[in-house]
């Protein structure tokens, strides 16, 4: 059965939790124990119904105070397909939790309040899926039982959003619009005849029907983490490069080369688990043997011929920045990139989203949660790609030197 990612965003209050709650209280994927707990808890607060967001709201203090603080990871399923789905907090400060819980989607929910509408935390969570290369795209006016279900609020915000899309929307992204009620079930998982003038199909069968597309590109490369030499007699000569295939596929007798030395040689061997077998591809870890005594380290790349990679010192990319100090013009950090790392030097800030007037407008830094474009000077190389033609090597963080906590992502646009 096909599994799918589907990510969630909105502001806070606009029933992320209940809209998810109500899923998977509707598919059967709660227990009974949970289901008591529920109808305990909201017994208990001297509510009239299902408090839905209790089946999400991990944390002590998402539970207190009825908000979303770390991401969540939801499985659930119905006879057509398997889901999960990354619930993302959704206050401004926590931006940088729902650019983690995006960036493995293959498609988003973006939540409204029908009674607030297209607000700049809407307009951050567009343009973020947007950097993500997120194909699909549903926008979902949530509590429209409290508009009394009107066919005219929901088409307003609807202009709204297609406005925003026909000035910054992609090339290949599809966007759908919908009207539910999570809290009384309305359009959610079957029609509603309180919303009977919307003729499109209820939420649970839009992401049924949404199609899945491969994102892989086919440049090879393997990031090596690991050299294994294990100095036992019956393995002498053995020489083993551990670690994860980052994009495309390897196989025995491949042609490969080894990133930054250029050095040459082919793939005698390859192991998986122990195990010898013929081919590893993308996300897969596993051991390759090579034909030549090669020196190769942690942090190397194995690329193979069909690899049209970028390996140059400058990257111009956007960033969305994720701390309270900006990012500017010479300021220092490390860059990683699944295994790769590389000190930068911040060379120019060019421009930032004026998220209210949706415009880019020249900057000379970041702010929180700003998301703007940069060049960047690297200490080495890396192997890298735009982040449009290949998510796996255009994509990186950068580590504040001082606190090591993560200060922004980043992806790439050209090298």
């Amino acid at each position: 059965m096909e599994l799918i990612k589907i990510a969630t965003a909105g502001s806070v209050d606009d029933g992320k939790s209940t809209l998810i709650g109500r899923l998977l209280y509707e598919t059967g994927a709660l227990k009974t124990d949970q289901i008591q707990h529920i109808e305990e808890k909201s017994a208990a607060r001297g509510f009239g119904y299902l408090d839905l967001s209790l089946a999400t709201d991990g944390l002590l203090t998402e539970r207190e105070q009825g908000i979303t603080i770390d991401v969540s990871h939801i499985f659930f399923s119905t006879p057509k397909r398997r889901f999960i789905i990354a619930d993302s907090p959704g206050h401004v400060e926590y931006t940088r939790n729902m650019v983690t819980g995006t960036s493995t989607a293959q498609a988003s929910i973006i939540l409204l309040d029908a009674r607030k509408g297209v607000i700049e935390q809407t307009k951050r969570h567009f343009f973020i899926t947007q950097l993500l290369g997120i194909k699909q795209i549903i926008f979902a006016v949530n509590k429209m039982d409290l508009v009394d279900y009107s066919q005219d609020v929901f088409e307003n915000i609807k202009t709204t959003l297609e406005s925003l899309v026909d000035k910054h929307g992609q090339d290949g992204v599809t966007y759908h619009y919908t009207p539910v009620s999570a809290l009384y079930n309305e359009n959610v998982v079957s029609t509603s005849d309180k919303l009977n003038w919307h003729k499109g199909e209820p939420l649970l069968s839009l992401i049924e029907m949404i199609p899945l597309e491969s994102n892989q590109a086919n440049d090879g490369a393997f990031q090596i983490q690991y050299v294994i030499r294990p100095k036992r007699e019956e393995l002498h000569d053995y020489r083993g490069f551990a670690g994860n295939v980052r994009s495309g596929s390897f196989a025995v007798g491949d042609a490969i080369n080894i990133h930054p030395s250029g050095r040459k040689s082919i793939i005698k061997g390859i192991e998986k688990y122990g195990e010898s077998t013929g081919r590893i591809s993308a996300g897969e870890n596993g051991t390759i043997l090579l034909v030549d005594e090669i020196d190769a380290s942690r942090g190397d790349s194995i690329l193979n011929e069909k690899a049209n990679v970028n390996s140059g010192k400058n990257i111009s990319a956007t960033f969305c920045w994720m701390q309270d100090t900006p990012l500017t013009p010479g300021n220092k950090y490390w860059l990683q990139q699944g295994i790769q790392r590389s000190l930068v030097k911040v060379q120019n800030v060019r421009s930032k989203i004026d998220l209210e007037a949706l415009e880019n407008r020249q900057a000379n830094q970041l702010e929180l949660n700003d998301i703007g474009k940069g060049g960047l000077a690297l200490a080495q190389p890396i192997t890298t790609k735009s982040y449009k033609e290949n998510p796996a090597l255009g994509a990186f963080i950068l580590i504040d030197p001082n606190t090591f906590n993560t200060a922004g992502v980043g992806f790439i646009e050209t090298t």
